[in-house]
């Protein structure tokens, strides 16, 4: 199961448009029309990369007029009926953008944690809490973070407001508040500070993550630190960690949290 694209959608439009050009054509190449359909489980982006390489096609072909676009939503079920989008000319291919499909049967529990972590079913068939604890095992193990070294920022204490700025004056308060990290986690700048956060969290670890327990023991670490990330302040601890597990989801399931293969193809050893 593949969460995000590996390669660029330019990438992935000159791959469509190499295998077009293999196919035997029994009419005139300017009249020669071919179609590709986006086929897959709820919530893996199948809209978003429909919208991709209709732009990217459009922008090729320097053709004019006005971009059609997918609906996308890091809710499963957004797409409810078939749509066409012109991805190339000459010969002209599109791409249709289709419903999710998959299977009523499910065959064991690992499975149906990919799927609830994708967000292929809806989120009533597992608290998100525990789903989000899943997200967190996974990324903690796969050395994802790794990546995120250069974010780490130890001797700023996470200190979001800019140091400098006065607070004195009306003037300063604005100032202040222009540097201060937005709680919309959509925001790019909240990104960097999670991904920083699970950084350090993991990096600062001195347990074995192989051990159950102590992976439970950073899990709920990084709850308390995301916590603080993302604003969430409530009475109940419980409540607090549901919050922080809906938008860390979010930034999952939206691709913000860097690129995860969850099964890897076959090979072929043919």
């Amino acid at each position: 199961m593949l969460i995000t694209r590996t390669a660029s959608d330019r990438q992935f439009l000159s791959l469509i448009q190499r295998q077009v050009g293999k196919l035997k054509r029994t009419d005139h190449a300017n009249k020669f029309t071919a179609t590709v359909m986006l086929i897959g489980i709820p919530n893996v982006g199948k809209s978003a990369l429909a919208n991709a390489l209709h732009q990217v096609g459009r922008i090729s072909a320097a053709e004019k007029g006005k971009l059609k676009h997918a609906t996308v939503s890091p809710e499963p079920g957004e797409t409810k009926d078939i749509r066409s989008y012109k991805i190339a000319s000459h010969p002209n291919i599109y791409v249709l953008d289709t419903p999710a499909v998959l299977s009523p049967k499910v065959p064991d529990i690992d499975v149906l944690s990919k799927l609830l972590l994708t967000g292929a079913i809806g989120d009533c068939l597992a608290e998100r809490k525990e789903t989000a604890q899943y997200f967190l095992a996974i990324h903690n193990s796969s050395g994802q973070y790794k990546k995120w070294a250069k974010l780490s920022n130890k001797d700023s204490d996470w200190v979001f407001l800019n140091s400098a700025t006065e607070c004195s004056t009306t003037s300063g308060l604005r100032m202040k508040q222009k540097n201060q990290i937005h709680t919309d986690h959509t925001q790019d700048d909240v990104v960097q500070v999670v991904r920083r956060t699970l950084y350090e969290t993991v990096s600062s670890f001195e347990g074995n993550i192989r051990c159950e327990v102590e992976m439970e023991a950073l899990i709920a670490r990084q709850f308390t630190a995301l916590q603080e990330v993302f604003h969430v302040f409530t009475e109940s601890e419980e409540d607090a960690h549901v919050m922080v597990a809906g938008k860390l989801l979010n930034l999952f399931r939206t691709g913000r949290l860097g690129h995860y293969i969850f099964d890897n193809l076959p090979r072929n050893t043919h």
